[in-house]
């Protein structure tokens, strides 16, 4: 019985020992995953625009990320900076910086080989590509991300894929913010070699459009709804994953 005791007792021991490990461990992780969040220059999310070389208007429609930013932070727990218009150039390092940006525009996209290069290691360290085709930006971008990703090709996601259902549920897929050349909106996506989406492209619906300021594209006020919350599913989505 004695034996028995002893063991008994050391057992006892040992499992609080290797529980007191765990949590230290535990809160050592915490620790540092808190840090790492808090010591980054500007560690409160930001949606940042993409500045890339070739024509196009990159820029068009600033207010468009400060209305989606705004309505990030009414109707999520997202932790976001102050409402405004970042924008990155594609050759800067600032780019890693940021987990999530946007293509958009126009107009003609060329990049050089250390550009695309650049951007495809962006995305396989986890950062997070959409790109929006404001009407004209189809044939370039195509072009330019099969310069980014020659050995993949975009893919168009199912409906039941996470991004329509990630925040609000879009069981038709993309929404259809403007008419453009009246084809169904679709959504394309490329995947990294780890298997996570690392680039979501929008077509025929324009959804950025449907966050500027009322006045710029006099969107009703249920289309702009369902840009602002396919943009968050996107967002949202892309933070999660």
């Amino acid at each position: 019985m004695e034996i028995y005791n002893k063991i008994n007792y050391i057992y006892i021991i040992m499992k609080n020992v290797i529980t007191l490990i765990l949590i230290f461990a535990f809160s050592v992780s915490l620790y540092l995953i808190s840090q790492n969040i808090t010591d980054k220059p500007g560690s409160k999310f930001r949606i940042a625009r993409l500045k890339y070389p070739g024509g196009g208007d990159w820029y068009n429609d600033p207010s468009a990320e400060v209305n989606m930013m705004d309505y990030l932070k009414k109707n999520t727990l997202i932790d976001m900076d102050e409402p405004g218009f970042y924008s990155i150039d594609i050759s800067s390092d600032e780019i890693y910086k940021y987990p999530f940006i946007i293509m958009t525009g126009h107009g003609n996209i060329e990049l050089t080989n250390e550009q695309a290069a650049r951007l495809r290691k962006y995305c396989e360290l986890g950062g997070f590509l959409f790109a929006d085709d404001d009407y004209g930006m189809d044939e370039s971008f195509r072009r330019e991300i099969k310069s980014v990703f020659p050995d993949k090709e975009l893919q168009e996601l199912p409906f039941t894929h996470e991004i329509y259902s990630s925040h609000f549920n879009f069981p038709a897929g993309l929404p259809k913010i403007h008419e453009h050349d009246q084809k169904p909106a679709q959504g394309f996506g490329i995947y990294s070699l780890d298997g996570r989406l690392c680039v979501y492209y929008c077509y025929e619906t324009n959804i950025t459009d449907g966050w500027a300021d009322t006045q710029e594209h006099q969107d009703p006020p249920e289309k702009k709804e369902e840009s602002f919350k396919m943009g968050t599913n996107v967002i949202v989505y892309s933070l999660m994953n």
